[in-house]
């Protein structure tokens, strides 16, 4: 229930402990993947536990507190009652700005993954061709994610064609290209610099030894089939290609940029064209 208001005092929301208790379950969520099934079990309790409690913190009502405002003379009062605030542009005067300054366009991201995922997709047909000797082989391995039957077949028929398998593989392929390609758009501009060496080599990486843990423990025998030699290069492969057309693109400037009346929408003389004049 939320307390009665107090003169001189300024609400705030009330302390509460369970954002806390949602990300130790969250952990615990994770860390039951490498040790034991109860961990991910406890978490998850918990983790409905914090989603139900936090709740109960906003509704029905909000849970608020109340804070005392400390009393100023009477001369003290008059002097703030006669000051203005005049406004900082971003990085005037030290003024922080919230980074990034500009973005990159969601469809940069878009063209991105599937100027990587074409790449990435050369890389490993043409590991297919030289090591395995069949075209098919890369797709079926892709396919065998939502084919368990797939994982445990054999060679030979790793490397036949398989129309199942080639229309799940061409889908899921081109969605996580797709996807990937949106995170650089969102990720990369918030770096400093050395855009390619974080989208075509770190990131790469990193998915790489996070995808080889996670897949070594829930599907062993999948893991090791993966040629993880030439699924890195692949994998460097799409992050140049996805991180090159992306820090190509025209970026956006954030609302922070833009004057009060154009981020509220607001038509104001000086600020925005006239009606008239923007339609055809």
């Amino acid at each position: 229930m939320t307390a009665p208001r107090v003169p001189a005092t300024i609400e705030q929301p009330a302390p509460t402990v369970w954002p806390m208790v949602l990300a130790f379950g969250v952990t615990l969520m994770f860390a039951g993947l490498v040790t034991h099934v109860l961990v991910s079990v406890v978490g998850a309790i918990l983790m409905v536990t914090a989603g139900i409690g936090w709740s109960r913190q906003v509704f029905p009502e909000p849970h608020v507190e109340y804070v005392s405002i400390p009393s100023l003379p009477e001369e003290d009062e008059a002097w703030l009652a006669t000051r203005s605030i005049s406004r900082l542009a971003p990085g005037e005067a030290g003024h922080r700005v919230r980074i990034p300054v500009e973005v990159q366009p969601i469809s940069a991201g878009i063209k991105g993954g599937l100027v990587g995922g074409a790449a990435m997709a050369i890389v490993a047909l043409t590991y297919g061709v030289v090591m395995q000797r069949s075209l098919w082989y890369p797709v079926n391995l892709l396919a065998a994610v939502a084919m368990p039957e797939m994982a445990h077949a054999g060679p030979a028929e790793l490397r036949a064609f398989d129309l199942t398998a080639l229309i799940i593989g061409i889908v899921a392929h081109g969605a996580i290209s797709i996807l990937a390609g949106l995170l650089y758009a969102v990720i990369l501009p918030m770096l400093a610099r050395r855009h390619m060496l974080w989208g075509g080599l770190v990131a790469p990486l990193l998915w790489t030894g996070g995808l080889w843990t996670v897949l070594g423990i829930v599907n062993p025998v999948l893991n090791a089939r993966v040629d993880w030699a030439w699924f890195i290069v692949s994998q460097i492969v799409y992050g140049l290609a996805a991180g090159y057309v992306v820090w190509r693109a025209e970026p956006i400037a954030t609302l922070q940029t833009w004057p009060l009346a154009a981020r509220a929408g607001i038509e104001a003389s000086g600020e925005t064209a006239p009606r008239a004049e923007r339609e055809p």
